[in-house]
């Protein structure tokens, strides 16, 4: 059996390759993909391969390189010693774009009935927008700021209405982006530079600055200008990584107003649950697909783009050119049959 894969052969190229996939042994599970989410802010930067040494960067991107980390499929062939799951069964998993993939069931999380292929291809990022929650340590009534509404920014908005937030501002340079904030949970939108923001956020919180800053970026530029926003003992969460931290600078006010600067990276769950640490992974995309099932999160309106697997080079382009104007981007790969 074959697969259709992304692969990013070089920096700055994208190709389609047909690919073998053994048949599933041991405890392996045998799966064939529904949907798949383009984490459009870190696919971007890996296909540019610019990075600064000793970043997580250059040692997480190497070519040839597969992108994508957050996908739907379905079962359609198990190994000898599974017990876990059958076929038919959808799961989600941390797995690239790929249209066929051997994943161990120790690595799978079971999708329920109550929640669409295309929503629950979104559980990688919400968990890692989980983490980006938990490490603010939020109170009720806390006045938030997110800079950055890609697909992880409009995540996090949406878990701080459902963490009792006083305010949540957006900020961000796309009006569509913000639109799509405002109607997921965001109080006010402000569409512009981020070092532009203070005075206005100085008005809408009376004069108190923000509790918590969230800095989705990705981008070394902003966290300078997020600093400014945060209140004395303010903190601000950096949920977007740059590639290129040596050219990101702290801000004015670190120090004399004790601002906490909290960084989050994805795999920072515990492998095994405890009493101390009970979130994780499969924890934490159960959570979600809690939230999706009672109404409370919605994900399907969060996209702008559904395209076809073998339309990824001009998807990839355009995103290199003008990712303001996405939202969520899912691949459905239902009708490819290369790798049949």
């Amino acid at each position: 059996m074959h697969s259709l894969d992304i692969v990013f052969p070089q920096a700055g190229a994208v190709a389609l390759w047909n690919r073998e996939v053994a048949a599933p042994v041991g405890a392996e599970l045998l799966c064939e993909m529904e949907y798949s989410l383009v984490s459009t802010g870190t696919e971007s930067f890996c296909l540019q391969g610019l990075s600064d040494p000793g970043t997580n960067w250059r040692s997480f991107i190497s070519y040839p390189f597969d992108p994508g980390y957050s996908a739907v499929a379905r079962v359609i062939a198990v190994g000898p010693q599974v017990d876990q799951f059958y076929i038919g069964d959808r799961i989600t998993a941390l797995v690239s774009h790929r249209q066929r993939f051997i994943v161990d069931q120790s690595r799978a999380i079971r999708v329920p009935d109550t929640v669409s292929s295309a929503d629950a291809a979104w559980a990688t990022l919400a968990c890692v927008t989980q983490l980006g929650i938990r490490r603010a340590t939020l109170a009720l009534g806390e006045a938030v700021g997110v800079i950055g509404l890609g697909v992880l920014g409009q995540l996090v908005v949406q878990y701080l209405a459902l963490s009792g937030a006083r305010q949540i501002i957006a900020i961000d340079r796309s009006q569509l982006r913000l639109d799509l904030a405002l109607a997921h949970g965001a109080t006010a939108a402000l569409a512009l530079d981020v070092a532009e923001a203070r005075e206005i956020i100085l008005d809408l919180t009376d004069g108190t600055l923000l509790d918590v800053v969230y800095d989705v970026t990705g981008n070394p530029a902003v966290l300078a200008s997020a600093t400014t926003l945060a209140r004395k003992l303010g903190r601000v969460i950096l949920l977007g990584d740059t590639p290129t931290p040596a050219i990101q600078q702290l801000g004015p006010r670190i120090v004399a107003d004790s601002i906490s600067i909290m960084g989050i990276h994805g795999s920072m769950h515990p492998a095994e649950a405890s009493a101390y640490a009970p979130w994780t992974f499969a924890a934490m995309a159960q959570l979600f697909f809690t939230y999706l099932s009672q109404g409370r999160m919605r994900v399907a309106d969060l996209v702008t783009h559904c395209a076809d697997p073998r339309q990824a080079p001009e998807l990839y382009a355009q995103l290199q050119t003008d990712r303001l104007s996405f939202g969520g981007v899912l691949f459905d790969w239902s009708d490819c049959q290369l790798g049949d």
